[in-house]
C-alpha cells in the first residue's frame, strides 16, 4: 500500500483506456479545500463523528472510519517517520481490533526503520 490510503490511483494509472481521458470540468470532482494533502496525524485522530463530517458527500465515507484509519496507520508505518510513532501508539488500544492491530504494526515498523 505504501502511502496510499484510499482510492484507485494505481488502477487509474495502469488502465489503457485512461489515455483517452480528459480532465474533469465539473467542480464536484475537484479536491475539497484541505483534502488535497492532509496530514497523516490529523487523519489518524479522526473519531467516527469527525470522519463522517470530513467526508460527508464523498465516496470515502463508504469505507467507514475504522477501515480508513487502518489504512492511515499503514501509511504511517510505511512512512518511517519517527514523529508519527506516538500518533500510532495512541491507537494501539482502539476499540476496533483491526485498527489496534494496524497501530501496533505501524509502531513496530517505525521502530525498525
Amino acid at each position: 500500500m505504501g502511502n496510499r490510503i484510499y482510492g484507485c490511483d494505481d488502477c487509474l494509472a495502469a488502465c489503457p483506456w485512461n489515455k483517452f481521458a480528459v480532465a474533469a470540468s465539473d467542480m464536484r470532482y475537484a479536491a475539497r479545500e484541505g483534502l488535497s494533502a492532509p496530514r497523516l496525524a490529523d487523519l489518524a485522530a479522526l473519531d467516527d463523528t469527525a470522519f463522517r463530517a470530513m467526508f460527508s458527500g464523498s465516496p470515502i465515507k463508504r469505507i467507514g472510519r475504522d477501515r480508513f484509519v487502518r489504512n492511515v496507520l499503514y501509511a504511517i508505518g510505511n512512512s518511517g517517520d519517527p514523529a508519527l510513532g506516538p500518533v500510532a501508539a495512541r491507537l494501539t488500544e482502539d476499540a476496533d481490533p483491526v485498527v489496534a492491530d494496524a497501530a501496533r504494526w505501524a509502531v513496530q515498523r517505525i521502530k525498525g526503520s
